[in-house]
């Protein structure tokens, strides 16, 4: 075990967490790598509304990551229903001065055992903008492969680009037939 993940967890979000939330989401290189429904400029107003939201949760979906004791950023899925309810689309996003130290690796290994052991789903997937490498590194140290790229399916600060999507399957669901 390395120093990273003795001081990492994953938890439920607290009031304390609004500053730091609205600090570090307050990012434009945060913000262009996240979809649009996350606000730029990100205000306390808007980590409060998010907090509350989470707060509501069952089961609980969308945790804050923690680093040597202090909030550093988000982690959740978003469970999919009919057909896709086994399956959920990973999102997460670390504050920038804890960029490039395996926390969001750390984080994202966290978050496949919990969505796979406690939430019981078969298949995790998303889509990484072709402009963020870092991510698509921080996927396939996690185990994640490449299913495919959508050319030019995203719209982003006034251009398409391309998406990599990228899927991991549980291993108890594997081999089912």
């Amino acid at each position: 075990m390395n120093e990273i993940s003795r001081n990492i967890q994953l938890r439920s979000f607290t009031e304390n967490d609004i500053p730091l939330m609205a600090m570090l989401a307050n990012n434009e290189k945060v913000s262009r790598n996240m979809r649009d429904g996350f606000p730029h400029p990100y205000t306390l107003e808007d980590a409060k509304g998010f907090i509350w939201i989470c707060r509501q949760q069952d089961p609980v979906i969308a945790l804050a990551i923690e680093f040597d004791d202090e909030y550093v950023g988000n982690i959740g899925v978003s469970i999919g229903n009919d057909v896709y309810r086994k399956s959920a689309e990973i999102g997460y996003f670390i504050g920038e001065p804890y960029w490039n130290k395996g926390i969001a690796t750390m984080a994202v290994d966290l978050m496949i055992d919990y969505a796979f052991g406690k939430l019981g789903l078969a298949r995790l997937h998303t889509g990484i903008f072709e402009y963020n490498p870092a991510s698509m590194r921080v996927l396939e140290k996690c185990g994640f492969q490449k299913e495919g790229v959508f050319i030019k399916s995203v719209f982003k600060n006034g251009r398409l680009w391309n998406e990599h999507r990228y899927a991991l399957i549980n291993p108890k669901w594997k081999h089912e037939f």
